[in-house]
């Protein structure tokens, strides 16, 4: 319903000092949107993961998980929504009632410092203090609405907004007593203003996948005349079955959904 991995320099290059790198990285990394790695939970300073054995060891691929969050991850969640972002703009024009679908989770809104601190583990129930050594409910987290925004996804939504293109959120978070008050209120504090739909899962869903929710939503967007221009997500659940002119896949190593 419509509602409210780690890359070595080989040397040092000619001419060129580290710093000069760091400033220069630094810098696109800003023009792109992306928080610097010091601003980061767990990040200071990035630590250094070891090497991964056969068969996996799960604290080790942990490590390496913070490592990327760290290092990459902000570049490579940026330059996918740089690309939808100058696909939106190009297209946005050329057809009637354009619209915009984003995820949320990961994809609008970053819950690293609740993955962090349960340590990727998946904590349905429960209450959440990040300042105990308690595990933190996905629940009362995500009531507290103390996710943060993920920045380039807000320039790629104001973006969308300038040029007329319609924005709904799709979250497989559940329609659930104060998850929809707690969810808008969210993404209103972080700088998501007048977005045209908000899409939770029914509480009566019990599919193994979210794919066929997603898809509904999707087609229930199309029913009321838009568009979908572009589909955002960090899960390729988020992503199938069509019902869009492009998808656009944001990493997310840190937790699966089907």
């Amino acid at each position: 319903m419509i509602g409210h991995g780690e890359r070595h320099l080989e040397g040092k290059p000619r001419g060129v000092t580290i710093a000069v790198i760091a400033a220069i990285a630094g810098a696109w990394l800003t023009v792109l949107g992306a928080a610097p790695a010091h601003a980061q939970a767990g990040c200071n300073p990035p630590p250094k993961p070891e090497p991964l054995q056969t068969p996996l060891n799960l604290t080790l691929v942990k490590r390496q998980l913070v490592y990327y969050r760290c290092t990459r991850y902000d570049a490579d969640l940026a330059k996918v929504l740089h690309e939808a972002r100058a696909w939106v703009e190009r297209r946005a024009g050329r057809v009637a009632r354009p619209a915009l679908v984003l995820d949320i989770d990961e994809t609008s809104l970053s819950n690293w410092e609740e993955i962090l601190h349960n340590d990727f583990g998946f904590i349905a129930e429960g209450d959440c203090d990040l300042n105990s050594k308690r595990a933190c409910g996905q629940g009362a987290w995500e009531r507290s609405a103390r996710a943060v925004a993920i920045v380039p996804t807000v320039h790629l939504f104001n973006a969308a907004k300038a040029h007329h293109v319609a924005v709904f959120f799709v979250t497989g978070r559940r329609d659930v007593w104060g998850e929809r008050d707690a969810t808008e209120f969210n993404l209103h504090k972080v700088g998501y203003e007048g977005w045209s739909g908000l899409y939770l899962r029914p509480q009566e869903s019990h599919e193994h996948s979210v794919a066929p929710y997603k898809t509904w939503a999707r087609s229930d967007i199309e029913a009321h005349g838009y568009t979908i221009i572009a589909n955002v997500g960090d899960q390729w659940s988020d992503l199938a079955n069509g019902h869009a002119e492009r998808r656009f896949k944001l990493p997310n190593p840190f937790y699966y959904l089907p």
